[in-house]
């Protein structure tokens, strides 16, 4: 692994947190992720299923764990067997020790005996509890790991009862560990320093996956895990796509180039978005535009306190929204008294969200309507897109919540305009 090793402590408060809220007459089975084809005999790079990963920091294949608030044996993590065979191949597999001390499990088997010991551990309780992603935006024909699963004790074990996992376990991962949190801020640290050595890079004539290869360039070189998800790096008209990722454009002069990346660090994202000049230097207009978010943006982080949700953040960056738009010129008073036209008018110039939790995945566990706790961590990334003046501009950085004043995990990357316009020249 590229990161420093993390405390077994870490996943053994996760663990106890779960099996508390755990009946006592049930067992949880949580599996790692399934290796993804990719072609021919390819799999693509691993990644750790993020539940998993949370309670065993555990990043092998094919690897189980039972959990069960009564049984003599609370937890139990099942491997694989290394094999000479294997390595040869593949490389090192864990040993029984090297996964105890990763985890902080004492009970820790290969995984041929998995099955005897899950049907060992079912027959003595009522309720099995079982993973699956629920995600609200999330849906997909593969037939992944848990859903197979599913089927598999569904079948096996017909007459007891299946409860969900993913609200236990979604409502423990939204407040973070300290851990967790120097984790997120390390993953915030190497983004920031990336954007302020690209900022030298970019100028005419450099190719958006240029780009691109910059920011990977430093994500790797200082022990990044690689992307938390796949670079938008639009420039000219396609800052005003949200999710552009073909990067395959030149960065011409007098154009914005829009930046939305974030590292991955110990399987812990960052996020953030700059949309910077190309030549160095803002026009009037682009700077008018970037002030209105910036100040959208400035105001909204300080809304980002304990009882609040992202329901009740993203109608107040509505109403922002809506009052740059008439200084922008973008619309007028009169029409935004009346709410159709004003919200058409508001979803034609920012058409998303300004919010979503952030930790092990970058769109994390939780919803609009989970209410704010001091220990969740969340995006604030307002914009204002102009198609018709053939740019658009985002900003966005990671906020903690605390007891106190929200923390900008980001605040010490550049952003203020002349800031930007003095690092690039």
């Amino acid at each position: 692994m590229k990161y420093s090793k993390i405390s077994e402590s870490l996943f053994k408060k996760n663990r106890n947190k779960l099996i508390e809220l755990l009946p006592v007459n049930s067992i949880a089975v949580v599996n790692s992720n399934d290796q993804m084809p990719r072609n021919g005999d390819r799999f693509f790079g691993y990644r750790q299923h993020s539940d998993f990963f949370y309670l065993t920091g555990i990043e092998q294949e094919k690897s189980v764990l039972i959990l069960s608030p009564s049984n003599e044996f609370q937890e139990t993590l099942f491997i694989l067997k290394p094999e000479k065979k294997l390595e040869i191949w593949e490389g090192h597999k864990l040993t029984k020790e090297e996964a105890k001390a990763i985890s902080g499990i004492e009970h820790v088997k290969y995984l041929s005996e998995f099955e005897f010991c899950l049907k060992d551990s079912a027959l003595k309780k009522e309720f099995i509890f079982l993973n699956d992603n629920e995600y609200s935006k999330f849906s997909t024909p593969v037939p992944y790991k848990d859903i197979r699963f599913i089927n598999e004790i569904k079948g096996k074990f017909p007459l007891h009862t299946i409860k969900r996992l993913a609200p236990v376990l979604t409502e423990l991962r939204l407040v973070k560990e300290p851990e967790e949190i120097e984790l997120m801020r390390k993953a915030c640290e190497i983004t920031s320093n990336t954007f302020q050595k690209v900022l030298q890079f970019i100028k005419p004539g450099v190719k958006e996956y240029e780009i691109e290869a910059e920011i990977t360039r430093e994500f790797i070189r200082n022990g990044a895990n690689g992307h938390a998800y796949e670079p938008i790096i639009a420039s000219g008209k396609d800052n005003c796509i949200l999710h552009y990722v073909k990067n395959d454009k030149i960065c011409r002069e007098g154009d914005l180039v829009l930046m939305d990346f974030g590292a991955e660090y110990a399987n812990y994202s960052a996020d953030t978005t700059r949309t910077v000049p190309v030549s160095g230097k803002f026009t009037k207009r682009q700077k008018e535009v970037y002030n209105s978010v910036l100040n959208v943006m400035k105001k909204t982080i300080k809304l980002m306190i304990p009882g609040k949700t992202i329901n009740s953040i993203n109608s107040a960056v509505d109403k922002m929204i809506e009052e740059e738009l008439i200084i922008l010129g973008l619309a007028n008073s009169e029409e935004m008294k009346n709410k159709e036209k004003r919200d058409a008018v508001r979803m034609k110039y920012f058409m998303h969200g300004n919010s979503h939790f952030m930790g092990l995945d970058v769109h994390d566990v939780g919803n609009k309507d989970t209410v704010f706790k001091a220990g969740m961590v969340m995006s604030c990334e307002p914009g204002i897109y102009i198609e018709e003046e053939g740019f658009g501009i985002r900003l966005e950085n990671d906020i903690l919540i605390t007891e106190g004043e929200p923390i900008d995990l980001l605040a010490h990357e550049p952003i203020e305009p002349d800031e930007i316009e003095k690092l690039m020249q």
